[in-house]
């Protein structure tokens, strides 16, 4: 069914009303006990400038591609699906709609039409929460008005990804009610919920279930993700869309055979949906968070150390999109029979969220180096989106590598890489009482006002390419707080140092260094962490396989040419890499020197991430 504008403006104005008249919903009012840790918040889009041009590239980059997109092309396939009359030209590869779609005849064309939809709005919106832009506020306000006419129960029932698609949908008018102030979207957003529900499973559904006996002969009517919607119902709940959503994000949560297992530390991670599974423990995250659940927290932690237990060397996972066994030879295994090593801008963006709720709630550094390994040798090396759709979309880590672009237009990667962009910011720094924790080292300023004082902290530096780090404070007037500093856990002989001064004790490898002291402008912090070369075999079993990492960095081989043979190199020759120049390093082998370079600096050149050492 269609919404006329006359029917939209009518729910418009109830939700509106009863909101304003119930106020928003509290822990409170719903008898739901806060979570026992005191939570570290996030600063908003806005409180930081950044500096550096790696990450600010592929923001631009990104957002420019998301601006010129034509609205008919954007809103053809809701259009289409709904029966609605529907101009403008075809995207193309996932994001059309195809009536006779066969996966068996053509994967991509067709394969999840609009799915993106959702994630660019929300990508918009973060935007414009960061750059201020009137023509990029414009542009969501349109698109959510547009959409709006487009909600229809054949949407859905048309759609092979109704869970998932909801789940986008869901987020962007949530993050353009939050971030653009859009008075519409929590309307739009109650419409949306209303119609989607009666055509999603009841429950979460595991991956490869059947659920929809219209179309038990067809297994790609099985891939819907109903089990990862928790996280954005929840939110939603704490943004003020009502009681309604923390009901259902507590309905979709897949406890009998994910959370509740691993709550209780089995390891049930083979076989299962990479990205899809990792991102589900978000909203475990979130049930703890919102709902005060001990068993989803521990759940979430359990699964994230298994999921290290099987994490190359770069942070990134899942080869071929699935997890694997404990103990077993997959991840090894795939340096050859796979170059689909990591979902990478996916990936990167569950691996983000989850790893920042972590460290909201445990202030283990951990996670922050965690996040910092996946950041620099996976999210930051993708090719950039292009205008036609090509999106990067795995990471490579095969012994005959490459850096390519996925074969399919518009992939579900086109619709996480733009958000990944604008997140950076809020993964840098976070906000607890009387307190800021420094977690990311990019160069940039943070911007905030604690008692009237308006403060900044200004940090410089090369790194991860030189050890050294400094910050500089600017305030109003003296204020009386704590710093603290992410000593990295490889970081040994790290040191800190305020207004010169060493501090003794402080840089203890994982963990955060706390200085606490009234600042005043002109203070600084300068933390030297020493970037030393070490090796990481890819598993415990084929101990003579091993990446080359300096810092946070891992470093890899350029070969020749692709099919080349790997270097033979001794553990001895690695660790003695000698840096030639700012970023390249080489390494003396049998058979000549080899070049080493960054994941982010590899360009177009045939490489190895790990090395067979004799």
């Amino acid at each position: 069914m269609t919404i006329s504008r006359r029917q939209f403006l009518q729910s418009s104005s109830l939700a509106a009303a009863a909101i304003t008249s119930s106020g928003l919903w509290s822990r409170g009012a719903w008898g739901v006990e806060p979570p026992a840790a005191n939570l570290l918040s996030e600063f908003s889009y806005g409180d930081v400038l950044m500096a550096s041009d790696l990450h600010e590239s592929q923001l631009m980059t990104t957002h420019a591609v998301l601006m010129a997109l034509s609205e008919d092309s954007l809103l053809k396939p809701l259009r289409q699906m709904s029966g609605m009359p529907a101009p403008g030209e075809d995207l193309g590869g996932w994001y059309d709609y195809d009536p006779d779609y066969d996966y068996r005849k053509h994967f991509d064309r067709g394969f999840a039409p609009a799915c993106t939809f959702g994630q660019w709005v929300s990508a918009l919106a973060r935007a414009y929460a960061i750059n201020g832009d009137e023509e990029t506020r414009q542009k969501v306000l349109r698109l959510n008005r547009l959409y709006a006419q487009t909600i229809s129960a054949d949407f859905y029932i048309k759609n092979r990804f109704p869970a998932y698609t909801y789940d986008k949908l869901l987020l962007g008018l949530l993050d353009s009610h939050t971030y653009v102030k859009d008075p519409q979207a929590l309307a739009i957003l109650e419409q949306t919920t209303n119609t989607a529900l009666p055509h999603l499973p009841g429950h979460a559904v595991e991956h490869g279930v059947p659920w929809r006996m219209d179309h038990n002969d067809d297994p790609s009517w099985t891939w819907d993700e109903s089990y990862t919607v928790s996280e954005n119902l929840l939110l939603a709940s704490q943004r003020g869309a009502g009681r309604r959503y923390y009901d259902l994000g507590l309905q979709y949560l897949d406890d009998t055979t994910w959370f509740d297992p691993l709550s209780r530390n089995e390891d049930v991670l083979n076989g299962r949906h990479a990205y899809s599974h990792v991102n589900s423990l978000c909203s475990a995250m979130m049930a703890y968070m919102v709902a005060g659940s001990e068993k989803h927290l521990r759940a979430a932690r359990n699964a994230f150390a298994m999921l290290q237990a099987q994490s190359y060397a770069t942070g990134g996972w899942g080869p071929d999109e699935t997890l694997r066994a404990p103990g077993s030879s997959d991840v090894y295994a795939s340096l050859t029979n796979t170059h689909h090593s990591f979902e990478t801008p996916c990936g990167s963006y569950a691996h983000f969220k989850l790893t920042r709720y972590l460290l909201r709630v445990t202030r283990d550094a951990r996670y922050g180096d965690s996040m910092e390994r996946v950041m620099y040798n996976t999210i930051l090396g993708a090719k950039p989106l292009q205008e036609n759709g090509e999106t990067f979309y795995y990471a490579d880590y095969n012994l005959d590598a490459k850096r390519v672009y996925k074969e399919a237009r518009w992939p579900c990667c086109s619709g996480t890489l733009p958000q990944v962009a604008t997140d950076y910011r809020i993964n840098m720094y976070f906000r607890g009482p009387q307190a800021v924790y420094v977690n990311l080292y990019v160069p940039s300023t943070l911007r905030w006002t604690r008692n009237g004082a308006a403060l900044s902290l200004t940090q410089e530096g090369d790194y991860p390419y030189e050890n050294h780090v400094s910050f500089t404070v600017t305030t109003s007037k003296p204020t009386e707080l704590t710093l603290h500093f992410r000593i990295p856990a490889w970081a040994e002989g790290a040191s800190v140092f305020v207004n010169g001064a060493r501090q003794k004790g402080l840089a203890v490898p994982g963990q955060f260094a706390a200085i606490r002291r009234e600042w005043k402008t002109g203070d600084r912090v300068e933390l030297d962490l020493p970037l030393k070369m070490r090796l990481e075999t890819i598993d415990t079993q084929h101990t003579d396989t091993v990446a080359l990492l300096r810092g946070p960095l891992v470093l890899m081989a350029v070969k020749p040419q692709q099919g080349a043979p790997a270097p033979k190199v001794t553990r001895e020759q690695l660790l003695a890499a000698k840096r030639v120049s700012e970023r390249q390093w080489l390494v003396s082998s049998a058979s000549g020197a080899v070049t080493m370079l960054p994941f982010t600096f590899l360009g177009t050149l045939p490489y190895t991430t790990y090395f067979k050492v004799v």
